[in-house]
């Protein structure tokens, strides 16, 4: 008489459950319908005697080994003939690596990094006994890349910088045609008023619509002169998960889902559009360029500056603008060509040297620009401070931050520092804000939804394993609503009679690169 395949095979499954037995993550190593291993987890807390400190109960035809996690359970299902001993040694080992992978030992956080569990779980267990393999060494075969997939990877890359750079060339060409267009219907006089804005503005505008609309095809993958095609690519488990998921979904199943769109990094580039805008529509764009060393000492800081306008009614053509600066760092002002100089210098009013002629209509023009630049540390809006030493075991780094702006209010805040590749997730200590570990670009990204004068200091440390000098450069993105400047536009009136004129502002003060060397 054969037993059955399960009675041979000393795991049968471990699973991360609520203490009421619901399973969140679980993980058969033999053929076991969802029914029967439901079932199981269900009668385990039932078994269990409050009064005993045992960490297995046993009945009549397999025996369960857990480990209270919190609210949580980490149990493993085994025959009874399996070794108790061996059995919590692995179960331990279960234990230690859900924290790899999950900050909190919550339902939420276990449903969102299950796939990420379920790999590990596998590296543990191969056909019901344990493999031969410790904590470092399991994060090293989760994490292996292929050298084929890097050149794949590679590849696709380049390909398609390629194509978002010939969306960028028609861009451009389509652009220049509609200003030639423009410019055939326009009143001579005009030719070259704001044209570097509005080049600038509206080819942006242009290219993402055009890439948008036109996305390039996926880059087909490098072709091999010799060898076979299925070779093995280690790491490459997204398109299965994702067709795993599809599957599981058209089954019925309610499957949580980690958040994705643009990373933080990405997302906080830009503002978003104001909905609501006026005939009279102008824009206060601000951009920094920032290095900084690693010991302090800026070696540049560059901040640029723009007024944009738009006028959508050609009855509030004829206009001017009041600038309230209150700017006291010495930044360099400059007006564009059509504008009266010795007007702006005497009453800061900008307006059209011929005040009997119009700003063009429904076109961004750039009436006003400023930049500063300076080696003055007092001036660095965002101080960072990483402090990288090393430890028995690797890097005990830790990094703050400074507003030293207090008028400004920067929303968005992503403080991305480089980690070693191969060494695993590094371990949190304190912490303000998030944080997420992205393996693929090695990267550890310190979130800050909002720094203002409330919120003006934090700090970060983590350990793993690496030299001082794997943690830098240290890269920063933001964006605010304040400008940095203190450059705004105070009224806007007509040029006959002075009589006031409602108008909408955009301010914007983005990061084009904040880096620590």
């Amino acid at each position: 008489i054969s037993l059955p395949l399960w009675t041979k095979i000393v795991l049968l499954a471990a699973a991360v459950c609520t203490k009421a037995g619901k399973a969140l993550v679980s993980r058969q190593f033999v053929e076991m319908t969802r029914t029967r291993v439901e079932g199981l987890l269900a009668a385990f807390p039932k078994l269990m005697n409050t009064g005993k400190q045992h960490t297995f109960v046993e009945t009549e035809s397999v025996r369960y080994v857990y480990q209270p996690l919190e609210k949580l359970y980490m149990v493993l299902v085994t025959t009874k003939n399996s070794n108790i001993l061996e059995d919590l040694e692995t179960l331990r080992l279960f234990s230690r690596v859900i924290p790899e992978y999950c900050r909190m030992l919550e339902e939420s956080e276990i449903s969102e990094h299950c796939f990420d569990l379920i790999f590990a779980f596998d590296e543990i267990v191969a056909l019901g006994y344990r493999e031969n393999v410790n904590l470092a060494q399991i994060r090293t075969f989760t994490e292996m890349d292929s050298h084929e997939e890097k050149v794949f990877r590679a590849v696709r890359e380049t390909q398609e910088r390629e194509a978002k750079a010939e969306m960028r060339r028609k861009a451009k060409e389509l652009q220049q045609a509609r200003r030639d267009a423009e410019r055939g219907k326009k009143s001579p006089g005009f030719g070259g008023f704001g044209s570097t804005s509005s080049s600038s503005s509206s080819s942006a505008i242009i290219t993402d619509t055009l890439i948008e609309a036109e996305k390039p095809k996926p880059a087909p993958a490098p072709i091999r002169p010799s060898g076979s095609s299925k070779a093995l690519k280690l790491g490459a488990r997204g398109k299965e998960v994702d067709d795993f998921v599809d599957k599981l979904k058209s089954e019925g199943e309610n499957i949580i889902l980690p958040n994705t769109g643009k990373r933080p990094s990405e997302a906080s580039k830009s503002l978003p559009a104001p909905v609501n805008t006026e005939s009279v529509h102008l824009r206060v764009e601000e951009k920094i360029t920032l290095i900084c060393g690693r010991d302090g000492g800026l070696q540049n800081m560059e901040v640029l500056g723009m007024i944009t306008l738009r006028v959508s009614d050609e009855k509030n053509g004829r206009i001017r603008l009041l600038i309230n600066n209150n700017d006291k760092r010495g930044v360099q002002l400059q007006t564009h060509p059509n504008v009266d100089k010795k007007l702006f210098t005497a009453e800061s009013l900008i307006g059209l040297k011929n005040p009997d002629k119009s700003f063009p209509l429904n076109n961004d023009v750039g009436v006003l620009k400023w930049r500063l630049q300076t080696t003055d540390e007092s001036l660095i809006p965002l101080t960072i401070n990483c402090w990288p030493s090393e430890s028995g075991s690797g890097c005990d780094v830790n990094i703050e931050y400074e507003l030293q702006e207090e008028s400004l209010e920067l929303n968005d805040v992503v403080i991305s520092i480089p980690i070693p590749s191969g060494v695993g997730a590094p371990v949190i200590g304190d912490l303000d804000g998030e944080y997420r570990h992205d393996s693929r670009r090695n990267v550890l990204e310190w979130c800050l939804p909002v720094v203002d004068v409330k919120n003006k200091t934090g700090s970060l440390e983590f350990s793993i394993a690496g030299q001082p000098n794997d943690f830098f450069p240290v890269n920063v993105s933001f964006v605010s609503k304040g400008n940095y400047s203190d450059i705004q536009v105070a009224k806007v009136s007509q040029v006959d009679g002075s009589s006031p004129v409602r108008f909408s502002t955009e301010t914007s003060f983005v990061v084009d690169k904040y880096e620590i060397l």
